[in-house]
């Protein structure tokens, strides 16, 4: 399906038909420009005045999707200012269905699907007012509220068409009706009324707006999994295998050492782990919460003598990579930093503070020497091959600086993503996991950038399984960082429920493992076992059911059912949840075919067990 574009500069006419602050898809600026090429591979719409407007599709070879780019170029003689410009632009779409994806701290991914009709989605009796439903995410947290996706399905076809925004700030999606039965989908940077964003654009310079990955399919998963298979990760060359991780957070709760990460890599010597990865905690003093001394990132020398490069070369002593945490665009009150306001971000002219957080400036030429010396500076220095870069709030609406609120907060966005491309260029092998408050950085143009993401903060809760799942939709699982916290209390059931999860992404590992017994280790063991002979289908295979009656997070009731496949193989992952079926029963109540195991791994025999399936 081909995009068009639309754009519109401050000072030209709105569309009327009660659209002003609603939306500004049709305008007069948009008006002005006309086609004068179109193929499959490009559009170019031009003005009489120099300004050109050219729309780039480029097939995925791998996925059957289409990578849309779509860029402004201002060869006229004066500047002209940007108040809203679509990353894509579809028309003509026939369709009764709605499909997003809603996502809140710990509860990822959830599907939203509603009938258009119900959005008040109807042409109006005299085809002239417009129907639109807008919505997107404004801020640092691109994966707040929602995912940058749509899909509109038409019911009577079977036809589905569905959109992924690469926007790592405030993006937009529009849904619109007005002149016949069909519908528009538009998308891109949140525009100046939702996201307080324009842009100046001088004579010879070009914008290029936020790639959107477009697919179409036969049903939702389908179209999911081609806009999933378009992104294209940056994985480093260690990470080739679905290696496995722990992560020490919940097994010391932000408090790490030297003494109990080095019984935890005799622990874990000769398991299959690759990643030891130490959580926050390890710098600042040691009567402070690890929250509120991000920022200085000096070593916290009574918890690591000698600083990390010791602890560092144990783990690589035991066969592991070792990994570090960083919070590193935020300055805790209890840091030195917090009183160092030249380099911080300001709103209104006041340093931005969003729950006793503030927020370095990572275009400032000061910040990015700091950061060079104390997180690069730091990984090469001790050893680390392996970096979790969290992020625990957003900035809102946008900061201070040379532009708009929105284009100021989308530069600093930017030259975070530089970062990340920095340490990669001097490190080479450096793997690189994208964490913000687990789940709120799973947008595809972050996603690129690392070798995998903390899929959530859901550490231990019952829903992990469904949040887990729901991410096949939106990105790929051999990304998808899922954790698994083994305690010495739990007994075989829930040991089971814990890791059966995994199965649906990324293992990650963390918990009680020096306090488990001989019998639990068992257990893990051939869950690490079974993973490893099924990681191809988890890597590369097609998602063809993902489904679940369970309704609540909090309180799930029902079941789950995942089934992935690759090359005639097939990979079940099932869970029970409060009032459950058993798999055959509930195969057979949604007509779900169900096939002979080859192996398997758990027992789901009761309400909060699991297993896993291969056949």
């Amino acid at each position: 399906m081909k995009s068009s574009a639309s754009l519109k500069f401050i000072g030209d006419g709105y569309e009327g038909f009660y659209t002003a602050g609603l939306t500004m898809i049709s305008n007069d600026s948009i008006k002005r420009f006309k086609s004068v090429r179109s193929d499959e591979s490009e559009t170019v719409l031009k003005t009489d005045d120099g300004l050109t407007l050219f729309v780039t599709h480029v097939r995925d070879k791998e996925s059957d999707a289409t990578n849309v780019v779509t860029s402004f170029k201002n060869d006229g003689k004066e500047a002209v200012t940007l108040e809203m410009m679509t990353s894509f632009l579809l028309t003509g779409i026939k369709a009764d269905k709605v499909h997003r994806i809603k996502s809140f701290w710990s509860e990822e991914g959830r599907l939203k699907t509603d009938v258009l009709s119900d959005l008040n989605l109807e042409k109006a009796w005299n085809n002239m007012a417009y129907r639109v439903e807008k919505f997107g995410t404004v801020g640092t947290m691109p994966v707040r509220s929602y995912f940058p996706f749509v899909a509109l399905e038409d019911s009577e076809s079977g036809t589905f068409t569905g959109v992924l925004l690469c926007s790592p700030a405030s993006w937009q999606i529009e849904i619109i009706i007005r002149e016949d039965d069909t519908y528009t989908l538009a998308g891109g940077i949140a525009d100046r009324d939702f996201g307080h964003w324009s842009k100046e654009i001088g004579p010879g310079e070009e914008f290029r707006a936020p790639r959107a990955i477009v697919a179409t399919g036969d049903s939702l998963l389908d179209v999911c999994d081609k806009l999933v298979k378009a992104q294209h990760p940056d994985i480093s060359p260690v990470d080739d295998h679905m290696g496995i991780v722990f992560n020490e957070y919940c097994t010391t709760w932000g408090n790490p050492s030297y003494e109990n990460l080095k019984k935890m890599a005799d622990k874990l010597e000769g398991k299959g782990i690759q990643y030891l990865v130490m959580d926050s905690g390890w710098y600042g003093a040691t009567d402070s919460y690890w929250w509120e001394s991000t920022g200085d990132w000096e070593v916290n020398e009574e918890l690591f003598p000698g600083g990390l490069k010791p602890i560092c070369d144990y783990i690589k002593s035991k066969g592991m990579i070792p990994g570090i945490w960083f919070e590193y665009e935020t300055v805790g009150f209890k840091s030195r930093l917090f009183n160092n306001k030249d380099h911080l971000l300001k709103k209104d002219g006041h340093i931005l503070s969003v729950g006793n957080r503030e927020f370095l400036d990572l275009e400032d030429p000061w910040v990015k020497d700091f950061l060079d010396k104390h997180v690069t500076g730091l990984l090469k220095d001790s050893g680390y091959g392996y970096i979790k870069v969290d992020y625990n709030d957003t900035l809102g609406i946008g900061v201070d600086g040379p532009e708009s609120l929105g284009e100021n907060l989308r530069r600093k966005v930017e030259a975070n993503k530089d970062f990340f491309k920095k340490m990669k260029k001097e490190i080479p092998d450096l793997v690189i996991e994208n964490c913000s408050s687990g789940g709120h950085r799973l947008e595809p143009s972050m996603m690129e950038l690392a070798s995998m993401a903390s899929f959530s903060d859901a550490h231990e809760i019952l829903s992990l399984p469904i949040i887990a799942a729901n991410l096949h939709r939106v990105i790929r699982p051999e990304q998808n960082q899922i954790w698994a916290v083994l305690r010495a209390t739990d007994d075989d059931a829930r040991i089971y429920y814990s890791l059966c999860a995994t199965f649906l992404g990324r293992m990650g590992l963390s918990g009680d493992i020096y306090d488990m017994s001989d019998h639990q280790w068992e257990l893990l063991d051939k869950a690490i076992a079974f993973y490893k002979e099924v990681s191809e289908i988890i890597k590369f295979g097609k998602t063809t059911v993902l489904f679940t009656d369970a309704t609540k997070y909090n309180d799930p009731a029902g079941s789950q059912l995942v089934i992935r496949k690759l090359n005639g193989r097939k990979l079940l992952v099932y869970h029970r949840f409060k009032d459950s079926l058993s798999l055959e029963e509930f195969t057979l109540k949604y007509g779900i075919k169900l096939f002979d195991p080859v192996s398997l791994y758990g027992i789901a025999d009761k309400d909060f067990s699991a297993c896993v399936w291969v056949s």
